[in-house]
């Protein structure tokens, strides 16, 4: 039986790392963020309907979407947001269900659906368990300030286009709390999978 978990955090609250360390565990991730990448590439269904959608303004020269000039978009304008969320969002559940059968016919002890709009899209209910990678407001202000060379109006905006990592909090089966050492989160992290006897893999 596979073990299905869905882990979530916030825009720079360090999750990819989270995401990353379990890898290396050799644990199946499916990522949110790399097959939403790969619907939008030139030629897919919902590459077409992105640039009929917003128009031929937010495409880079060679044609491929120009992520940046899309964020600046869907992040000010919440009906924006809701039409690309409405064309990319099946695309990519199809995509992330796929390789979960994937994983589930190989017999993985778990697999792991790394998505960022995990409880936004209530697709927590199409997971056993769930972990939140947390930090407080004014840190991940800071990281992602510095990450994306941002303002921290803009941060703020991007952040504020999310559910309250807060609010997650409550949501979540379990919180990794990111705010101290990389160390200490990652211990964190492997304590989880022992507490629910998948580990070692």
């Amino acid at each position: 039986m596979t073990l299905t978990v869905g882990l979530t955090g916030g825009i720079a609250s360090g999750k990819s790392t989270i995401s990353s360390y379990y890898q290396s565990l050799n644990i199946s991730i499916i990522d949110a963020d790399v097959e939403s990448r790969l619907a939008v590439e030139i030629g897919e269904p919902a590459y077409e309907k992105i640039v009929a959608h917003f128009g031929k303004e937010i495409l880079h020269l060679d044609g491929t979407i120009n992520r940046q000039k899309l964020g600046e978009i869907i992040f000010s304008n919440e009906q924006e947001r809701t039409v690309l969320n409405s064309i990319v969002h099946p695309d990519v559940r199809r995509r992330m269900d796929e390789k979960q059968r994937l994983a589930v016919d190989a017999g993985d002890k778990i697999v792991i659906l790394d998505i960022p709009l995990l409880f936004e899209n209530k697709l927590n209910q199409t997971v056993d368990r769930t972990i939140l990678v947390y930090v407080d407001q004014d840190i991940q202000i800071a990281r992602l300030m510095k990450r994306n060379d941002l303002s921290y109006e803009q941060a703020v905006n991007r952040i504020n286009a999310q559910m309250p990592l807060q609010e997650k909090k409550s949501l979540a089966d379990e919180v990794i709390n990111n705010n101290g050492s990389l160390e200490d989160s990652l211990q964190q992290a492997k304590g989880i999978l022992e507490k629910w006897k998948v580990f070692p893999i």
